[in-house]
């Protein structure tokens, strides 16, 4: 697939750092009704989380315009919160009459994020996208690209834990130094979805075991629009294993496993605390070489950043499932089932969504932590919708920042399925070492499907 050259994600964030220093009393210019009125809201995909965002928007007091779900069932008992609201079954109808629309809220399957999320900044609204922001490298190059483009948009990446307050707090904990300077960084998750034996799943507790593609077909549930749903991936008979959610989220053509799902999480505190952005080599590995359709239930990946201003390099390495770090399987850190383990120069810090420990515990006995600095958010949805109205700062996971994000987290997919230690040249999008993978950066779209303006 040839990709198009694109600019840097370090330009792509100093263009959004200049229009963040701005004052945000503008109006918004894309707003269909005056400032600080009700926001003219579009929910696209309104099952699963889109059911948290449908609830989220009516109880923050926002005007419902429009819901479309390719499942008549999730659209039908979403349209009980708002029946006035235009209802579509195909969201390319629904983007297609965005006039009266301020702003649209993208909760579908990842393989179609990006089909909702640039054609909605391109037609200059506001977006809400659920994580992770695509997928593929390619996909998310593109969208972090226009909305750098659009200033005045407000984007959110759906990263609901960043909004708590335990977060904030380890970030002020790094940026402090309370564990002087950190050059190596552990996260790791216990969920074990993908590719795995069917003992190894049982041990997981993975209930939906997915030893291979499935051979067979299946009836289609009625209700459902599964060519739509299918949308730009290649076409594939219907079956239980890939519907509905999370099944869909362990293959390749629809997600990217636990690595970009839960990456967008639990990668999100050391990208946030340690100011990362393009790593400059990727490798990974696991229990079982990379299965040609579906993601990994146990990995590793680690990655290589380099100086940023001040900042010391340093290696964040990434465990799902089985794998876990050495110091946690060596007893000398709390064995935590998921969390990020910061190692400094004077010490570590471990944290968890709610919880953080500072190791060894007798050396910071009597510690004093900073006086807490980064202000408290009202939500992850309510920190959108204040900036979309100018009413408040720009939202923390904005797509200058959520975008680097989940490359990042792609990445690590994309050196698994290599085998090998890629090297990365984020400019250019290109492995120097290893340009037969960058095959895997993004893909063909199925006829009739495409991203072009």
């Amino acid at each position: 697939m040839k990709q198009p050259t694109l600019p840097s994600r370090r330009k792509i964030l100093q263009t959004s750092a200049v229009a963040a220093a701005s004052t945000f009393s503008f109006p918004a210019i894309t707003r269909s009704q005056s400032p600080n009125s009700k926001l003219n809201v579009a929910l696209v995909g309104v099952g699963g989380r889109g059911r948290a965002h449908v609830k989220a928007v009516s109880e923050l007091g926002e005007d419902i315009i429009a819901m479309c779900d390719v499942n008549e069932i999730n659209l039908g008992k979403a349209m009980e919160t708002a029946p006035k609201a235009r209802s579509y079954g195909d969201f390319r109808d629904l983007l297609g009459q965005l006039e009266d629309i301020d702003a649209v809220v993208v909760s579908t399957t990842e393989h179609t994020h990006a089909f909702v999320t640039l054609p909605a900044l391109r037609a200059g609204k506001h977006v809400y996208s659920e994580k992770p922001l695509t997928r593929d490298v390619h996909e998310c190059r593109l969208i972090t690209e226009e909305a750098a483009k659009r200033p005045g948009l407000m984007t959110q990446m759906g990263t609901q834990i960043h909004a708590g307050e335990n977060f904030r707090r380890v970030v002020e904990l790094i940026e402090s130094g309370a564990i002087g300077a950190v050059r190596e960084t552990h996260v790791w998750t216990s969920r074990a979805w993908g590719h795995q034996t069917e003992e190894e799943a049982k041990a997981n507790k993975d209930l939906i075991y997915t030893p291979d593609t499935p051979k067979d077909a299946m009836p289609v549930p009625d209700g459902l629009d599964w060519d739509t749903w299918i949308g730009p991936a290649p076409y594939r008979d219907f079956h239980e294993w890939y519907f509905p959610g999370p099944r869909w989220y362990r293959w390749w053509d629809f997600g990217n496993g636990t690595m970009s799902d839960l990456g967008s999480h639990r990668n999100d505190l050391p990208f946030w605390a340690l100011k990362l952005d393009a790593p400059l080599s990727i490798e990974a590995g696991g229990p079982h070489a990379a299965h040609p359709d579906i993601a990994p239930a146990s990995m590793w990946a680690k990655y290589e950043y380099g100086k940023r201003g001040k900042l010391p390099p340093v290696t964040l390495t990434w465990y799902q499932g089985s794998e876990k770090p050495a110091l946690w399987k060596d007893g000398r850190i709390p064995q935590w089932n998921e969390g990020c383990l910061f190692v400094g120069d004077e010490g570590m810090l471990l944290a968890d969504y709610s919880k953080l420990q500072l190791l060894p515990e007798d050396k910071f006995s009597g510690f004093t932590p900073p006086t807490p600095y980064i202000d408290p958010s009202p939500g992850q949805q309510a920190e959108w919708i204040l900036a979309c109205k100018g009413e408040g700062p720009r939202p923390l996971c904005e797509f200058s920042y959520s975008g680097p994000l989940t490359e990042a987290n792609h990445l690590g997919n994309v050196a698994f399925r290599a085998g090998k230690k890629l090297e990365w040249d984020a400019k250019n999008m290109k492995f120097p070492n290893a340009p037969e993978m960058e095959k895997y950066l993004g893909r063909s779209y199925r006829e009739g499907w495409s991203l072009d303006a």
